[in-house]
């Protein structure tokens, strides 16, 4: 099976999707909201926390006879067909998307997006690494509790007897009743499940290393599932598959049950379940690159975040006008503020000038910059505001208020991810000179 690879915002012919046409007629033209309702994985969560990411963006877009990719990159699957979304700044093998996955969501290096003959693997792959930021988020409720129906055979009957069992098992009859209680417990089909899932990735070479990070979670796992056997992992599974969590009160254990089912049934090949036709997990580029900007430039800027409603700033007083700048210098004397943009240089313009002069205007910054991913080798541009009118014909620059657009150069000839990530690691040197 060869996976159709394509590159995000980018134009392509209908007919160039033929071989992937089970994903496209479900995914085209649809929203991110309507994808994650569908149940495919979106980072960040555009539903529940992304304010800033329009949930009326698409991964794929129609345009008369051919589609327009969306600012978003991943895997998607229906059957045995794959569709993989690169980022448009890697020439070759996508390893800007493999080390943005590394240094933002503390993937491991063992994330196999190259161009190999299973990229089944390289979506497991990326379902085990989201299993520790899905388990965190559920655990944040405390584990999931709920009625089940045990089986018991004893003499102290307090439930409903089971006439059939009894005979099957107490004849002849040595003083013990057969029967079946119904019972609230933490040891049940969802957490189990749970367990399956964290003893799956245990066996994996780095799955000690992973589920290091979520240790108080998995000790609560473990000790809610005594009852827990290898040996039931086919019918947990199904159990699983048969009772999805509907409770609005759970939502994070649906997303996790969800996320376990596809993990567990990795061995068998079958990614998809129930009516889900296609599956996938699916990054938005923005956020990502924004994300990476943030760990690169922490020691010299603060980070509000609109996504989780962190830091807010207003333009007027009274708590008018809320806005987020991307980056906001920690130097109070010569304030600077930045924008992370995960596009060309020359796609940078118009409403985004007018968007960073005004947060310029409202921290009396005297400079400012645009950080963009630069896949040549384009040099820094200064843009000095200008003033006078052309009414009356004396424009001129200023001297003192300059936006910059200072990109990150992303290696581009390299034949391994590891040169990649050496050269590239050169570059973030060299980007943060400037503000030393």
């Amino acid at each position: 099976m060869n996976p159709l690879k394509i590159k995000d915002n980018q134009l392509k012919l209908k007919t160039d999707f033929a071989d992937v046409k089970a994903i496209t007629d479900v995914i085209a033209d649809k929203t991110f909201e309507q994808l994650e309702k569908d149940g495919i994985f979106v980072f960040p969560e555009i539903i529940k926390d992304a304010d800033d990411i329009s949930r009326n963006q698409m991964v794929l877009q129609s345009f008369n006879d051919m589609y327009a990719s969306g600012n978003v990159m991943g895997f998607l699957g229906a059957g045995n067909q794959r569709l993989v979304i690169e980022s448009r700044f890697s020439a070759g093998e996508d390893y800007l998307f493999k080390y943005l996955l590394n240094k933002v969501m503390d993937f491991p290096n063992v994330v196999d997006l190259e161009a190999d003959s299973n990229h089944d693997n390289a979506l497991i792959n990326l379902l085990v690494f989201l299993f520790p930021h899905y388990l965190r988020k559920a655990v944040r409720k405390g584990a999931f509790k709920t009625y089940i129906r045990r089986q018991y055979s004893d003499a102290n009957v307090r439930g409903t007897i089971d006439v059939a069992r009894h005979i099957r098992m107490n004849t002849p009859f040595v003083g013990k009743i057969a029967y079946s209680q119904r019972e609230y417990s933490y040891d049940n089909y969802l957490m189990e499940l749970v367990r399956h899932t964290i003893e799956y990735i245990k066996a994996k070479p780095y799955g000690c290393r992973l589920l290091k990070s979520i240790k108080d979670e998995v000790k609560l796992v473990v000790d809610s599932t005594p009852d827990y056997s290898p040996s039931d992992r086919r019918r947990i599974i199904e159990d699983n598959k048969k009772n999805t969590i509907r409770h609005a009160y759970y939502y994070e254990y649906r997303d996790l049950q969800r996320l376990c089912i596809l993990i567990l049934q990795n061995e068998k090949q079958q990614m998809g379940y129930g009516k889900r036709k296609v599956y996938g997990i699916l990054f938005d580029g923005a956020w990502l690159w924004e994300e990476y900007v943030n760990y690169l430039v922490d020691g010299y800027f603060y980070h509000p975040m609109n996504k989780a409603g962190k830091d807010k700033q207003w333009l007027f007083s009274g708590n008018v006008g809320l806005i987020y700048p991307d980056f906001i210098s920690k130097d109070a004397n010569e304030r600077v503020i930045a924008d992370a943009k995960y596009k060309p240089i020359g796609n940078i313009a118009n409403h985004d000038y007018l968007q960073v002069l005004a947060y310029m205007y409202r921290f009396d910054a005297k400079r400012a910059f645009y950080f963009y991913p630069e896949a040549s080798d384009n040099e820094d541009r200064d843009l000095w505001l200008n003033q006078g009118s052309s009414f009356e014909d004396d424009v001129i620059a200023r001297e003192d208020i300059c936006l910059t657009k200072h990109g990150l150069i992303i290696p581009q000839d390299v034949d391994s991810y590891e040169e990649f990530e050496n050269q590239i690691r050169i570059n973030e040197s060299r980007f943060l000179e400037i503000f030393k």
